[in-house]
């Protein structure tokens, strides 16, 4: 696990430091496993409620299947979560044969969208697609 470069200055100034971890795994269903794991542990750290975790589970694990049915053979899937004292950002990200964000008119993105709260996507010049999940603990600001 790694802090941000602005952990430092948060921590002197009393507030929480941001954490960010990094999961780099092969772009396969076989390892979602490890996230939808990372996913849970790293959720109750920041004290999710279990029906928020189990969302934020299931939104990681829809984001990685929507990512992983364009993965170019050989790719690695990469996940980061940053987390704050009130939300968990995941950011899943693949390279692409060709670099189209999913769509966001179907059923999975509505239901990515309902589980997570705020989600967005970007394709990168190198052809890696990105979407990425802010989820907020029950009862902070919005």
């Amino acid at each position: 696990m790694t802090q941000d470069t602005g952990a430092a200055a948060a921590a002197a100034s009393g507030a929480a430091p941001n954490d960010v971890v990094t999961i780099k795994l092969p772009a396969a269903g076989a390892y979602l496993s490890v996230l939808r794991t990372a996913t849970a542990g790293l959720a109750a750290r920041l004290d999710f409620t279990l029906d928020e975790i189990e969302d934020l589970r299931i939104a990681v694990d829809e984001a990685c299947a929507m990512l992983l049915s364009q993965a170019l053979p050989g790719a690695d899937l990469e996940c980061e979560f940053a987390l704050d004292t009130e939300s968990m950002r995941v950011s899943v990200s693949v390279l692409t044969q060709d670099g189209q964000e999913p769509s966001r008119d179907t059923f999975a993105w509505t239901v990515l969208s309902a589980l997570a709260g705020d989600v967005d996507s970007l394709a990168g010049v190198d052809n890696r697609v990105t979407i990425t999940l802010n989820k907020r603990r029950s009862g902070t600001a919005q």
